[in-house]
């Protein structure tokens, strides 16, 4: 974000990334500040970041894993079917203060959010839809989005993800994120999960 609202990368990062980032020069700078309509956030999970102990070696490739030079820990939290989707609602309220304050307010999207299950064949249709869980989750997380509207946020859209199961990277068919459950034995037809109704309802209170 540095560089579309000051003009250049980080000191921190070109520190660290050197010469593998493109420097601007001040007509460019001048052109990249605030040439953008609005900032669009993903959230799904928040982690501890600590500094390394040990020093990155250098004499190794780079990579975008390493360039950080922290140490990520995972938050003790409940765990989505991801590895990686730890769920704590709290954070997306930090991330969107953190970005008003540090970014000058600007307009911003949530372009994503939501969690996963895992795809259980053995499930009937009924249990399958019984998606209790993820209520849960865009409850609180949208709780979270209005605590940060009233702090000074400027967010003016959400975007569950997703609106139907999908293909997801590199775990394909058989992580479920959707607020519609498409049955992949029943020539694909959609069934609304009770996520999906619980947020019509909620669209039509507010």
């Amino acid at each position: 974000m540095d560089p579309l609202t000051k003009g250049e990368y980080a000191k921190s990062m070109r520190s660290y990334v050197g010469n593998r980032l493109p420097k601007f020069t001040e007509e460019e700078a001048k052109i990249l500040i605030g040439s953008y309509d609005f900032i669009g956030i993903n959230y799904y999970t928040s982690n501890y970041a600590a500094h390394l102990t040990k020093p990155f070696d250098r004499t190794k490739p780079p990579m975008y894993a390493t360039d950080p030079q922290c140490d990520i820990t995972c938050l003790i939290t409940l765990l989505a079917a991801s590895h990686w989707l730890y769920v704590y609602p709290k954070g997306i309220e930090k991330l969107l203060l953190y970005t008003t304050e540090k970014y000058n307010n600007p307009l911003i999207y949530i372009t994503e959010n939501g969690m996963d299950e895992f795809n259980d064949p053995t499930l009937t249709l009924e249990e399958a839809l019984m998606d209790t869980y993820r209520i849960d989750y865009y409850y609180r997380h949208l709780y979270h989005v209005l605590q940060a509207i009233k702090g000074g946020a400027n967010v003016k859209g959400y975007f569950a993800w997703t609106f139907s199961d999908n293909f997801e990277w590199n775990s394909g068919y058989n992580q479920r994120f959707g607020l519609v459950f498409i049955d992949y034995k029943d020539n694909l037809k959609r069934h609304q999960k009770l996520s999906a109704r619980w947020f019509g309802n909620f669209l039509k209170r507010n």
